[in-house]
This record gives C-alpha cells, sequence and structure tokens, in this order.
C-alpha cells in the first residue's frame, strides 16, 4: 500500500558501538526518504566514530575500526544529515527507543538542535508487538487457533501451553533458524534436551538476568553503576557493593549466586571476607 503523506518520512537505521545511547557513537546511519508524492531517496553514510569498535558490536553489523578509519565524524556531516532530514516525519525499527535517541544525542554533540517535538515517530517494532502480541492468550490462538477460555485461571494456562508446545512441534518439524549470527539450524525438534537448549537464556548466570556470562564466559553485572563489569572484579575493589546486594530486594537465587561467586574469588585469594 502507498503511503499517504503529507510530508515526508524518513527512515533510519543506525548500527554503532554499543547500545548506551550517552556513551556510544554513530559508525554507519542510512536514511530513507519518501515524499509525498512517492519520490524516494536514500543516503548511506560511514562514519569515524572516534572510539574503537568493541568486536561484540562488530559481530553483529561487521564494521571494524579499518572501515571507518578514513571516513567523516558525525560532526563533520551532521549539518548534511540535519538538511537531509529537514522537517520529515521519523520511522524505524526499534527507532524510538534507540535510533531517534542516540541519532539526538550525536546532533547535540554536535551543537546542533535536531528537534522531535513536532514529528511524528513511527516505530513499525511497537505495530509489530502490539498487533501481535506475545501473551499466553495470543499464542493459542496462533498455534491452537482456539481462544483460551479461563484465562489466567492455574489450570486453563497450564493446559493451553501444553498443547502450544504440542504445536509448535507440528508447525515448525523441519523449519530452519537463522540466529543473529547467520548460524543456520532446525532447533524446534521433539526432544526435551533439545527445546530445552533453544528455549534457555543461556547467557544468564542468574534466573532472572541479572548476572549474565559475557563473550569470554564470565560473570557480568547486567543493570546499574558496573554493568558490564566482572562480578568477582567489583567484589574484590568494593566489596560493599556485595553488601547492599545482599540487603537490597534481589531474588535469593541471584543474592546465592553472587555468594558463590564471592566465595569462589575468597578461595582463589582475590576477594576477602567480610
Amino acid at each position: 500500500m502507498q503511503l499517504n503523506l503529507t510530508r515526508p518520512l524518513a527512515f533510519l537505521d543506525i548500527e554503532s558501538t554499543g547500545v548506551k545511547v550517552a556513551s556510544d557513537r554513530i559508525i554507519e546511519i542510512c536514511i530513507l526518504k519518501v515524499m509525498p508524492e512517492g519520490e524516494e531517496t536514500v543516503k548511506t553514510y560511514l562514519i569515524n566514530p572516534g572510539i574503537p569498535i568493541p568486536p561484540e558490536s562488530t559481530k553483529f553489523h561487521g564494521i571494524v575500526d579499518a572501515d571507518v578509519k578514513d571516513k567523516p565524524t558525525f560532526k563533520d556531516i551532521a549539518h548534511e544529515l540535519f538538511q537531509l532530514l529537514g522537517n520529515a516525519d521519523l520511522a524505524g525499527y526499534n527507532s524510538n527507543k534507540f535510533d531517534i535517541p542516540i541519532l539526538i544525542e550525536e546532533f547535540l554533540r554536535a551543537e546542533i538542535n535536531f528537534d522531535v517535538k513536532n514529528r511524528h515517530l513511527v516505530d513499525v517494532q511497537n505495530i509489530f508487538h502490539k498487533m501481535e502480541p506475545r501473551t499466553l492468550f495470543a499464542a493459542y490462538r496462533f498455534y491452537c487457533k482456539k481462544e483460551l477460555v479461563d484465562a489466567h485461571t492455574a489450570e486453563a494456562d497450564t493446559k493451553a501451553t501444553y498443547e502450544i508446545l504440542k504445536a509448535q512441534l507440528d508447525m515448525y518439524d523441519g523449519v530452519e533458524y537463522v540466529d543473529q549470527e547467520g548460524n543456520k539450524s532446525k532447533p524446534v525438534v521433539n526432544s526435551v534436551k533439545a527445546l530445552h537448549d533453544f528455549s534457555i537464556q543461556s547467557h544468564f548466570a542468574d534466573l532472572v538476568g541479572h548476572i549474565v556470562y559475557n563473550d569470554k564466559g564470565t560473570e557480568v553485572f547486567n543493570f546499574g553503576k558496573h554493568k558490564s563489569k566482572p562480578v568477582e572484579e567489583v567484589f574484590q575493589k568494593e566489596p560493599q557493593y556485595y553488601d547492599w546486594m545482599m540487603k537490597a530486594e534481589f531474588p535469593l537465587s541471584t543474592k546465592n549466586v553472587i555468594t558463590a561467586i564471592k566465595l569462589r574469588g575468597f578461595n582463589k585469594g582475590s576477594i576477602n571476607f567480610q
């Protein structure tokens, strides 16, 4: 369907050094600008972020430092981007949470006030999630082609979950899955171990994801001021952080995990128990 536009709509996608809006930098931006009469313009820019590109980010977009070392900085092209976007409304996938905030941050660092107050922001991911909700009720309708009666009663929800799993095995029998690194597999098979391997949050060190494993298999914090820092290292340098976590409202399972990490550090001699 042709878009009904009263002013330009600019679709944008950004690749960056990471996902922290305040500290990470844009390394690639593509803008597809659609005019009300239907004319389309596509511009893609590689940008020197001025900081190293972490290997974990390169895994997602494939861009390394050598690719951008001779490219302009964001400040070099900021005015050109500002003119290109003009008065356009903005659209993207997860753009309201990431692409637009990091773009505004870069403009502000370049001393350009890119105001979005009078622009319409269309986030395609939000439309997808709202129209295709990931609730048990929606899953039952999608996989089993039935309405869930007595939803939110324990027995009805339990039986529905059982039916959904059986329907998933039928629907995805032989269906190929491609992960974020491009690896292909057919993971949904009639094996509890295989289903476990596919459905588990394998990077979680605790049950809720406060502590996760990094690429090296080391437990790191997934929240707060020490996010992405090794837990053992933080406890070594700041033992009171462990005490704070043990007194705060973290799940007991998380407290068990951090206690095991602290004990391991104590046995190695890197952490003192107080």
